[in-house]
């Protein structure tokens, strides 16, 4: 008979014959602390490793659709593919470098991409935005073409016209400080002759004085590549005289066969002390439209371009003159003539003569053409 001893004082109320089954002994802390990290990191190892196979099976991330919005990007000379992947990712135009490059290694369209100013949409695929990058429709620049012997008003006049946003108020302002265009000392600070002839695709932001610094650079770029200076020196003249020659001859003749024999009348005239005679150079000073004649009054007139009563060349170009006639006033052609003029203004057909008597008669014939046709 129990006392009731065993349930009071905690004792175990199983017979005598069992033991207390051993509980084992937990782990120290630290033991567990390690093993927690060691099973989070197996987590986040995990994570990164599904991460990476997602960007593996799945590619790296980019927008779908054709984009929102405008952006002009601007695409530098000579760049890379991953530079214009970056270019375009950081314009927030596709949503990742890496999915464009991906395009762009294995798209032949990659080899169409051009240098300049593009404007796109914002958030496109790259599909979408390759497309769009090639699409020439898509440039941002605005083309301004300067024709050749084109004077400075109205290269002003062409550039304010355009869509460019440069005014006619701020390229007179930069002209009015030529010593901001990079002017060779031999302009003597004129801006005539030093605007090339060509066209320019001017970019978004373009400043008056940038684009009229360009092409004054460019017309000393064609000077060196035409190397003006050595060739004019065996010609006799500096390469002042050579452009200004150049320019005349935009004037004065109309084909480019012509050039180099215009160019030979005039050295002759110069060689023999004869004036020049040319319509072009007075109308240069008048101002005269309409037609290829000068009046008496206009002929009279005082004028360091009056080549009709001063011998010699003007003191310096009358327009912008071309690569073309550049290289004819430096190579001008073999002959004797003294004399030229135009018999057909449609056709440009031109006659030369050796002496006044012959020149009279091809001049008559020009007269004769100019009272049947409308063009003179």
């Amino acid at each position: 008979m129990s006392d009731g001893l065993d349930l009071i004082t905690g004792g175990d109320p199983r017979p005598s014959g069992h033991r207390r089954a051993e509980r084992p002994p937990r782990a120290p802390w630290g033991r567990r602390i390690v093993v927690l990290a060691v099973v989070l990191a197996l987590a986040f190892g995990g994570y990164w490793a599904y991460g990476k196979a997602q960007n593996f099976f799945g590619g790296p991330a980019d927008y779908s659709g054709q984009g929102e919005g405008t952006v002009v990007v601007e695409i530098p000379e000579g760049a890379s593919g991953q530079q214009v992947a970056n270019i375009l990712a950081d314009a927030e135009v596709v949503k990742s470098a890496e999915a464009f490059y991906n395009l762009l290694l294995k798209d032949d369209r990659a080899s169409a991409i051009q240098a300049g100013a593009w404007k796109l949409r914002m958030h496109m695929s790259s599909e979408w935005a390759l497309r769009e990058l090639v699409d020439k429709g898509n440039r941002a620049e605005v083309k301004i073409t300067v024709p050749e012997g084109a004077r400075v008003g109205q290269i002003v006049e062409i550039i304010a016209k355009s869509d460019a946003g440069i005014s006619e108020k701020d390229l007179t302002a930069v002209l009015d400080q030529p010593e901001k265009l990079g002017l060779p000392a031999v302009a003597n600070d004129n801006p005539e002759g030093y605007l090339f002839p060509a066209t320019y695709d001017v970019t978004p932001g373009t400043t008056a004085e940038q684009l009229l610094k360009q092409m004054v650079a460019k017309t000393l770029s064609v000077a060196k590549s035409l190397d003006i200076g050595t060739r004019a020196r065996a010609l006799g003249y500096s390469g002042e005289e050579i452009l200004t020659v150049a320019s005349i001859l935009e004037y004065e003749a109309k084909k480019d066969e012509d050039y180099p024999k215009v160019a030979r009348v005039l050295y002759n005239r110069l060689e023999q002390g004869m004036p020049l005679q040319l319509d072009s150079t007075v109308s240069y000073v008048s101002g005269r439209k309409g037609d290829v004649w000068t009046t008496e009054e206009e002929r009279n007139a005082e004028s360091e371009y009056n080549t009709y009563q001063n011998a010699g060349l003007p003191p310096g170009p009358i327009g912008s003159p071309g690569e073309k006639t550049i290289e004819a006033a430096l190579n001008p052609a073999a002959g004797p003539w003294l004399y030229f003029v135009a018999v057909d203004l449609e056709t440009g057909e031109t006659k030369y003569a050796t002496n006044l008597a012959e020149h009279e008669r091809n001049a008559e014939e020009a007269r004769e053409y100019c009272r049947k046709s409308d063009i003179c």
